[in-house]
């Protein structure tokens, strides 16, 4: 039988060093962003009731999560999404908060993904979530600050913006099941002509069929929306198109015009999407590290009917673009090595000089000797013996006593 316990799962891994250095700095740098902009930070557990996840108009594929058992026999899963235990959390835990609520989060999601897809089935996140708050200054709110996190970790970036509505109307008027309606949704998401056009040709020649199809092509500047617009949509499915073109035209005020385009086949493979919905991409990355959107009638759900918008960041991707700007780590400045008898006057020693600044290393070497000629491989260029006194020994220089005697 093949013993595991020298591997990890398929779809996860190490994650080791560098690139944990820089999942951190990533996470430093958008921290503050969301908190000078007056969000403040929750958390959501790793385990939830797999009901929550099954929602109607809000549910996630079951083939995607990663399930368990509590023990009184209740499916659990481990959280897929973090939207929608932030929803549920606002409605039952901060019903008497001062709307609106800027909560941003900063924890991992579980999916199951096809093989080889090479997308991992462990993803860090952070975002933000505005609850409570409609209408176009509260989607640039969201969308700047997306903005801004992009701009902490690269200047080449660009927006793509879609309407979850849109999608929305057209299927509404097919006589198809929500099964089908998924379908459709997902070969638009991947793009994947053929397996749209497979799906559509048994609605034969309908208009919202046709349109439907012609979706995933509609990508491009301000003309796409005048493509859209040629269709002879009446009434509710104006409306997207109408609100898309006066988003495009306050971000373009805001200097973002060569960063934005047009894409109505962004449909969000999360089906509580209302209206505006975005995605944020980055040089030598063909994939999205950016999803966000509109989702008003998530909340109403869980008892507690509000407007909200948000976005998510994938760490593991902005993790990668940042591992190469970051300064390599420098080795130690000194090593304290501690005499027989005197170890824990050397750890006094270190903790003095590591609140003094300095990065140490504590010598696990039982001779002088062995401390010095780690120190050399190492590349620390200071050793502090801890005796009866002090003594610094600057490798390559002149040994000389401390000053003070050290402290007992």
């Amino acid at each position: 039988m093949k013993q595991y316990n020298k591997f990890v799962p398929e779809g996860v891994r190490d994650i080791l060093l560098d690139e944990c250095r820089a999942r951190r700095e990533a996470q430093r740098r958008f921290s503050e962003i969301f908190t000078r902009r007056g969000y403040q930070e929750v958390m959501t557990p790793g385990l939830e009731f797999y009901d929550l996840f099954t929602l109607p108009g809000a549910a996630l594929r079951q083939r995607e999560m990663y399930k368990s058992t509590d023990c009184a026999g209740r499916l659990l899963v481990f959280r897929p999404d973090s939207t929608l235990p932030i929803a549920r959390m606002a409605a039952a835990r901060l019903q008497g908060h001062r709307l609106p609520l800027r909560l941003f989060y900063s924890q991992t999601v579980y999916r199951s993904w096809p093989e080889l897809s090479g997308k991992s089935h462990e993803s860090p996140q952070m975002g933000v979530e505005l609850l409570g708050a409609s209408g176009i200054r509260a989607d640039l709110e969201v969308i700047c600050t997306a903005v801004e996190c992009l701009r902490a970790i690269t200047q080449d970036f660009h927006l793509e913006l879609g309407h979850a509505g849109l999608f929305q109307l057209l299927v509404s008027r097919l006589e198809i099941s929500p099964e089908q309606q998924e379908e459709i949704r997902a070969t638009i998401e991947a793009k994947n002509y053929g397996a749209l056009g497979e799906l559509l040709d048994p609605l034969g020649d309908r208009p919202e069929a046709e349109a439907i199809r012609r979706l995933p092509r509609l990508f491009g500047g301000e003309e796409v929306l005048a493509q859209a617009e040629s269709w002879g949509l009446k009434g509710e499915g104006v409306q997207p198109l109408d609100y898309l073109r006066e988003l495009y035209g306050a971000l373009k005020q805001l200097g973002l015009g060569h960063r934005l385009m047009v894409d109505l086949g962004l449909v969000q493979r999360n089906d509580y999407y209302t209206g505006i919905v975005f995605g944020g991409y980055v040089g030598g990355s063909g994939s999205q590290v950016l999803t966000g959107g509109r989702y008003d009638r998530l909340c109403g759900k869980f008892g507690q009917p509000m407007p909200a918008v948000g976005f998510g960041m994938d760490m593991g991707s902005v993790a990668g673009l940042l591992e190469d700007q970051l300064p390599p780590v420098g080795g130690a400045d000194v090593l304290v090595h501690g005499e027989k008898g005197q170890e824990i006057t050397a750890q006094r020693e270190m903790m003095r000089l590591t609140a003094m600044g300095l990065r140490c290393e504590s010598s696990v070497w039982e001779s002088q000797a062995e401390a010095e000629a780690y120190a050399k491989e190492a590349g620390i260029s200071q050793i502090i013996v801890v005796g009866e006194t002090l003594k610094t020994i600057d490798l390559g220089g002149k040994d000389h006593e401390a000053v003070e005697n050290c402290p007992h």
